[in-house]
């Protein structure tokens, strides 16, 4: 069974584990894998943000960087070998350019709605906090930015800490992981709990294995299967699958994969696999079809 757990943002909580909680996706970015480049535009991003409210979106994920793979080589980041030092793809004032707009006018126009920002940057995530985004959701579990755990225990708002293996630009070189659901429940574990030892109150904390990132293509039907095994982590689990490459390789045939906006079928699998092993949020690009699906695997889980 999937535990309940209340996650404390600041200024209120959401209860997780009664039903299963969907994130919609809205990228503010000119390059992300599936939907790169259609909302850059402000009041195109909104639109689409209110889009994904109407289809009953719990909570948006607004994004001004993309961390496909690849993204920060095409960027002009350094070669893997320097990845270590390599400058961001995107600077804050650039990142805060293309997402804070539209926060501040979701907030005034769905003062109710629950905002999150996909960012990795201290810099980035209070700023967005201050105009109105009640989660951080960070792709590096805060690893990338020493100052992000100090700046999310003042802000003292929700936060998402995913897992990556490497930088993106070192993913097609990194060597296998031994056992990929070990790997990533003793490192999210660890991960998280150095968070709590820098202020970060364990309420606050949702955890991601991070479906794609730093993850062979193989190696993420282990975390599928097992996905189980990550409750033993003690915080409620976020799962991000909607479109991912590995899906579109399964579905593929004669070596092509499925592009992006063919893979709505799998995503769907992945994503009623996940309910029933505990996820309690997923975050997806189309978020009327995952809502459909979690009723009807919420209503098996209750049924059991």
């Amino acid at each position: 069974m999937r535990s309940v757990f209340q996650w404390n943002l600041g200024s209120r909580a959401l209860e997780l584990g009664k039903r299963t909680l969907i994130m919609g996706i809205v990228n503010v970015t000119p390059d992300s894998f599936s939907d790169g480049g259609q909302f850059l535009d402000r009041d195109q991003a909104i639109a689409h943000a209110e889009r994904l409210l109407d289809e009953g979106a719990d909570i948006l994920d607004i994004g001004g960087e993309s961390t496909r793979p690849g993204a920060r080589v095409d960027a002009g980041a350094a070669k893997p070998a320097q990845a270590k030092a390599a400058a961001p793809a995107v600077s804050a004032e650039e990142e805060l350019k293309r997402i804070l707009p539209v926060i501040a006018e979701l907030k005034k126009k769905h003062p109710t709605a629950v905002l999150s920002v996909d960012t990795y940057k201290a810099t980035v995530a209070r700023a967005a906090v201050g105009a109105g985004a009640e989660i951080v959701n960070d792709v590096s579990g805060f690893r990338w930015d020493p100052q992000m755990a100090k700046t999310i225990a003042e802000l003292k708002c929700g936060a998402v800490l995913m897992h990556m293996r490497g930088r993106p630009e070192e993913w097609r070189t990194l060597p296998p992981p031994g056992d990929i659901v070990l790997l990533v429940k003793r490192e999210l574990k660890e991960w998280a709990e150095k968070a709590v030892l820098a202020g970060v109150r364990r309420e606050r904390i949702v955890l991601d294995p991070g479906f794609g990132f730093g993850k062979s293509f193989d190696e993420n039907y282990p975390l599928l299967g097992r996905f189980s095994e990550l409750q033993a982590t003690g915080f409620p689990l976020l799962a991000g699958t909607s479109r991912k490459s590995f899906i579109g390789r399964t579905l593929g045939s004669e070596g092509k994969d499925v592009p992006p906006e063919g893979r709505l079928f799998g995503t769907l699998a992945t994503q009623t696999a996940l309910i029933l092993k505990g996820a309690h949020i997923l975050r997806t690009h189309d978020v009327k079809a995952a809502v459909d699906t979690a009723r009807v695997a919420d209503a098996i889980l209750q049924a059991r």
